[in-house]
């Protein structure tokens, strides 16, 4: 079998870069970085939901 898709490589490149963008921050400054990425992720959530809606 040929796989085509790794999840466990695909999680462990994705907290590998993570890492790097938080190493060296403050605690503020972490904090701030979730809290913008939250409310990204909320965003497009709300945008999901209304083009889901428009094709309904």
């Amino acid at each position: 079998m040929n796989k085509t898709f790794d999840c466990v490589e695909m999680k462990r490149k994705g907290a590998k870069l993570l890492q790097k963008k938080l190493a060296g921050l403050t605690l503020e400054e972490e904090l701030k970085f979730w809290a913008e990425k939250t409310n990204e992720l909320k965003q497009a959530q709300k945008r999901s939901r209304l083009n889901k809606e428009e094709k309904d």
